[in-house]
Protein backbone atom coordinates (compact mmCIF):
# COMPACT_ATOMS: atom_id res chain seq x y z
CA UNK A 1 0.00 0.00 0.00
CA UNK A 2 0.80 3.65 -0.67
CA UNK A 3 0.45 5.86 2.23
CA UNK A 4 -0.95 9.33 1.61
CA UNK A 5 1.32 12.28 2.58
CA UNK A 6 0.53 13.84 5.53
CA UNK A 7 -2.48 16.97 5.49
CA UNK A 8 0.73 19.54 6.02
CA UNK A 9 2.57 18.56 3.25
CA UNK A 10 -0.04 18.59 0.73
CA UNK A 11 -1.47 21.93 1.50
CA UNK A 12 2.47 23.06 1.83
CA UNK A 13 2.75 21.74 -2.32
CA UNK A 14 -0.74 23.89 -2.88
CA UNK A 15 0.75 27.07 -1.34
CA UNK A 16 3.92 26.61 -3.28
CA UNK A 17 2.30 25.88 -6.23
CA UNK A 18 -0.08 28.92 -5.29
CA UNK A 19 2.34 31.06 -4.83
CA UNK A 20 4.15 29.86 -8.35
CA UNK A 21 1.31 31.07 -10.19
CA UNK A 22 0.54 34.36 -8.63
CA UNK A 23 4.58 35.08 -9.44
CA UNK A 24 3.26 34.53 -13.11
CA UNK A 25 0.58 36.23 -13.00
CA UNK A 26 1.86 39.05 -11.54
CA UNK A 27 4.14 39.35 -14.28
CA UNK A 28 2.08 38.78 -16.76
CA UNK A 29 0.02 41.84 -15.72
CA UNK A 30 2.76 43.92 -15.82
CA UNK A 31 3.86 43.04 -19.11
CA UNK A 32 0.09 43.70 -20.75
CA UNK A 33 -0.48 46.46 -18.39
CA UNK A 34 2.40 48.73 -20.52
CA UNK A 35 0.04 49.35 -23.01
CA UNK A 36 -1.79 50.86 -20.78
CA UNK A 37 0.75 53.77 -19.62
CA UNK A 38 0.57 56.11 -22.56
CA UNK A 39 -3.21 56.39 -22.57
CA UNK A 40 -3.25 57.11 -18.69
CA UNK A 41 -0.50 59.40 -18.69
CA UNK A 42 -2.62 61.06 -21.44
CA UNK A 43 -5.69 61.30 -19.51
CA UNK A 44 -3.04 62.26 -16.33
CA UNK A 45 -2.36 65.60 -18.42
CA UNK A 46 -5.45 66.53 -19.78
CA UNK A 47 -6.93 66.43 -15.93
CA UNK A 48 -3.81 68.83 -14.76
CA UNK A 49 -4.91 70.83 -17.61
CA UNK A 50 -8.43 71.01 -16.32
CA UNK A 51 -7.20 71.86 -12.76
CA UNK A 52 -4.95 74.49 -13.92
CA UNK A 53 -7.82 76.22 -16.19
CA UNK A 54 -10.03 75.43 -12.68
CA UNK A 55 -7.51 78.03 -10.57
CA UNK A 56 -6.44 80.19 -13.57
CA UNK A 57 -9.69 81.35 -15.05
CA UNK A 58 -8.82 84.79 -16.25
CA UNK A 59 -5.89 83.12 -18.70
CA UNK A 60 -9.11 81.57 -20.94
CA UNK A 61 -11.50 84.99 -20.55
CA UNK A 62 -8.31 86.91 -21.23
CA UNK A 63 -7.96 85.07 -24.50
CA UNK A 64 -11.57 85.05 -25.59
CA UNK A 65 -11.79 88.78 -24.89
CA UNK A 66 -8.46 89.58 -27.12
CA UNK A 67 -10.01 87.39 -29.72
CA UNK A 68 -13.77 89.48 -29.75
CA UNK A 69 -11.52 92.42 -29.51
CA UNK A 70 -9.52 91.41 -32.95
CA UNK A 71 -11.49 89.04 -34.82
CA UNK A 72 -14.95 89.96 -33.89
CA UNK A 73 -16.75 88.20 -36.82
CA UNK A 74 -14.50 85.02 -36.10
CA UNK A 75 -15.77 85.27 -32.57
CA UNK A 76 -19.84 86.12 -33.72
CA UNK A 77 -19.04 82.91 -36.02
CA UNK A 78 -17.67 81.18 -33.00
CA UNK A 79 -20.38 81.95 -30.69
CA UNK A 80 -23.28 81.01 -32.93
CA UNK A 81 -21.70 77.71 -33.57
CA UNK A 82 -21.34 76.90 -29.92
CA UNK A 83 -24.75 78.48 -29.31
CA UNK A 84 -26.14 75.39 -32.03
CA UNK A 85 -23.73 72.94 -30.19
CA UNK A 86 -25.56 73.77 -26.79
CA UNK A 87 -28.95 73.98 -28.34
CA UNK A 88 -28.82 70.18 -30.18
CA UNK A 89 -27.65 68.80 -26.74
CA UNK A 90 -30.50 70.37 -24.70
CA UNK A 91 -32.61 68.98 -27.68
CA UNK A 92 -30.59 65.35 -27.69
CA UNK A 93 -31.13 65.19 -23.59
CA UNK A 94 -34.78 66.04 -23.93
CA UNK A 95 -34.99 63.00 -26.23
CA UNK A 96 -32.99 60.49 -24.27
CA UNK A 97 -35.55 61.50 -21.25
CA UNK A 98 -38.23 60.90 -23.29
CA UNK A 99 -36.93 57.38 -24.73
CA UNK A 100 -37.78 54.72 -22.15
CA UNK A 101 -41.62 55.92 -22.10
CA UNK A 102 -41.78 55.91 -25.51
CA UNK A 103 -39.38 52.65 -26.62
CA UNK A 104 -39.62 50.69 -23.46
CA UNK A 105 -36.91 47.88 -22.63
CA UNK A 106 -37.90 44.41 -22.90
CA UNK A 107 -37.51 42.62 -19.55
CA UNK A 108 -37.71 39.23 -18.76
CA UNK A 109 -41.93 38.96 -17.90
CA UNK A 110 -42.46 40.90 -21.69
CA UNK A 111 -40.08 39.04 -23.48
CA UNK A 112 -42.11 35.73 -21.83
CA UNK A 113 -45.29 36.55 -23.27
CA UNK A 114 -43.72 37.14 -26.62
CA UNK A 115 -43.79 34.66 -29.40
CA UNK A 116 -41.64 34.37 -31.93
Amino acid sequence: MNPQPPRAQVLALKRERLLARSAVLRGRLATDGQVLVAPLAAADSVRAGLRWLRANPEWPLAAAVLVVVLRPGRALRLAARVWWGWRLMQRGRRLLAVLPAVWPARNAASAKNTRF
